[in-house]
């Protein structure tokens, strides 16, 4: 590691630990991502050189602008899902979409709310997708729970169940469908091998969470509030499907016209805000104003996008500098042939640093063997691993995952609470999923 490339490190490693003790500090985690960021890149510029060798000298800076343009193109991709995805489900929130949902979980007993949450959150997260179940799930919750203390268990379970139902699915994360659309997993392959040791992943911390929450909600709580809404019932429902369903649609969208998936939220949204603005020609001018999705993009969380930016931007600098692929060298040097220790380590860092990059680095590294017993052939034991560790490894740490950013984000959980409180027993369930599928695999 050459002293350029041990700075970047450090001042990543350093603003990291800012974040992480962001009660300590006081300082907002997207300022810190922010600065790591541009501090990251700008050691980067110190020496370009050396990480761009096949360039001409004259033309590094010009290479470099480059990189970040392409950087910045894949985590504004990102960027602009999450902020399509947030908006259409606070549109659908406002004007009371979620009412019917929230009756079908509601129940006065803590328990039976968390079981029935978690497993409609995790089969959720298969057919929509990690982040977009969690913002949904949460806009559910508060309407449910009002104690802040009960309602960030049930939001920690939140993220552990969204991640572990998107590592079954092709469409259910970013890692899955990356290694879904290179053809290294089928989908008949992934949800039949990777469904129990998901769902294990996430039942268990159930459970473990489950102690935490004992008896009945008061009865002044009791789960009757109501948006209020001048949309009939139908209309509701109507906005309510073509909110979800919309979001449903994303994935058809993306496979059909082979753009980006931001571009299916652009168009769900579009559609959604031009039927909302119809509906409301016969609304009174104060309700009409208040619900307008000019008025409700307001609500999104800036400081989270901020927050997000600045992550990817500054994990992309790692990634130039060669840091993520020499760990992932590294790795298959000092565990050669064991695919569950390389694996559940891969799992373990996904939880530090954005799964993406690692998980593309790992399909660079690894070619897949035409051997159809080789567990490096397509839904082999490698490539199945890792669509499970890199997805449910990420709730480990609140910030691991999209949806854990955006669920920090929305009702405001600091890093150190989550770490306190939830790492470990995400962890015991990430274990837990990985041995079942060792039995798997022992029994076939």
């Amino acid at each position: 590691m050459t002293t350029l490339t041990f700075c970047i490190v450090t001042l990543f490693v350093t603003g990291y630990l800012c974040i992480a003790l962001e009660s300590l500090t006081r300082v907002n985690k997207a300022a810190v991502a922010l600065l790591m960021c541009v501090g990251c890149w700008t050691l980067l510029m110190v020496g370009p050189a050396a990480y761009y060798p096949e360039v001409a000298e004259g033309d590094v800076l010009h290479h470099i602008a480059e990189v970040i343009e392409h950087h910045l193109g894949d985590a504004a991709g990102t960027l602009f899902f999450l902020m399509g995805a947030m908006t259409i489900v606070e549109i659908v929130d406002s004007n009371g979409g979620f009412n019917f949902v929230r009756d079908a979980l509601k129940t006065s007993s803590k328990r039976k709310l968390l079981w029935r949450m978690a497993f409609m959150t995790f089969f959720l997260s298969a057919i929509l997708d990690n982040l977009t179940t969690s913002i949904v799930m949460v806009m559910v919750l508060r309407k449910l729970v009002q104690s802040r203390e009960e309602r960030l268990l049930y939001a920690a379970l939140i993220i552990i169940a969204a991640n572990s139902g998107g590592a079954f699915s092709p469409i259910g994360d970013v890692t899955t469908i990356m290694l879904w659309i290179k053809g290294v997993i089928t989908t008949q392959g992934v949800l039949t091998e990777i469904f129990i040791p998901s769902l294990v992943s996430m039942v268990i911390p159930a459970a473990i969470l489950s102690f935490s929450l004992k008896g009945n909600f008061d009865e002044e709580q009791n789960l009757t509030a109501t948006v209020v809404s001048q949309f009939t019932k139908t209309q509701r429902n109507m906005i309510f499907w073509l909110g979800v369903g919309g979001l449903c649609f994303v994935p058809v969208f993306k496979t059909l016209t082979h753009l980006p998936p931001f571009m299916g939220i652009l168009l769900v949204l579009g559609v959604l805000w031009t039927v909302t603005e119809i509906f409301h020609y016969n609304t009174s001018e104060d309700d009409t104003m208040a619900k307008r999705v000019s008025d409700i993009m307001t609500k999104i969380d800036l400081s989270t996008i901020m927050f997000f930016l600045g992550i990817l931007m500054a994990v992309a600098v790692l990634q130039e500098v060669g840091v993520l692929t020499a760990l992932g060298e590294g790795l298959n040097e000092t565990f050669q042939g064991n695919y569950y220790l390389i694996n559940g380590i891969i799992g373990v860092l996904s939880s530090i640093v954005d799964n993406v990059p690692l998980v593309a680095g790992c399909m660079g590294m690894y070619p897949v063997a035409t051997d159809p017993t080789s567990a490096m052939a397509v839904d082999g034991i490698f490539w199945q691993l890792l669509a499970y560790c890199a997805g449910v490894g990420g709730s480990m740490l609140i910030i691991g995952s999209a949806a854990g950013v955006v669920v920090m984000g929305l009702e405001k959980i600091t890093f150190g609470w989550y770490l306190k409180r939830i790492t470990w027993i995400a962890f015991v369930g990430y274990l837990a999923g990985i041995c079942v599928y060792w039995v798997e695999k022992c029994i076939m």
